[in-house]
């Protein structure tokens, strides 16, 4: 009989716990893009572009979650191995709507954030928290 082993990849991960005000939004895309850009300990380094995707992502999840979230809202991003992951999770049970971009609805001031994050990322998904409240998962393609 033979064992496998699973190749160990190194994981690297930070979490903010942000009020509801509007410069959090801004704050939490600074603190993300610091936290991928500046470790010298981690094994992988996120290219520039990814950083980019991924303080994006952060903004537009951290603002939805405050808009439409009970509270504040907690951000994580881990990076494990070369995957960056973004979750943002707030206290409210509601699930956001995703909106097909089209040309009819192109001269909306909201409504395509969601469908650009989903454009940037591998997987998006909506998952129940505890306490009722809920995470929005992006994982970075």
């Amino acid at each position: 009989m033979r064992a496998h082993q699973r190749a160990h990849r190194p994981t690297e991960r930070v979490e903010y716990a942000l009020p509801k005000e509007p410069a959090s939004a801004g704050r939490a895309r600074k603190l993300a893009s610091g936290f991928l850009a500046g470790s010298r300990r981690r094994k992988t380094e996120v290219d520039a572009e990814r950083v980019d995707d991924a303080a994006l992502i952060v903004s537009e999840l951290v603002s939805n979650a405050l808009r439409h979230g009970e509270g504040g809202c907690r951000l994580r991003v881990v990076v494990s191995g070369g995957r960056v992951t973004v979750e943002v999770t707030d206290a409210s049970p509601e699930r956001p709507r995703f909106q097909r971009h089209s040309m009819d609805n192109t001269d909306k001031e909201s409504g395509r954030g969601l469908a650009m994050v989903r454009h940037l990322t591998r997987r998006l998904e909506v998952v129940g928290a505890h306490r009722g409240g809920k995470t929005v998962r992006a994982v970075l393609a």
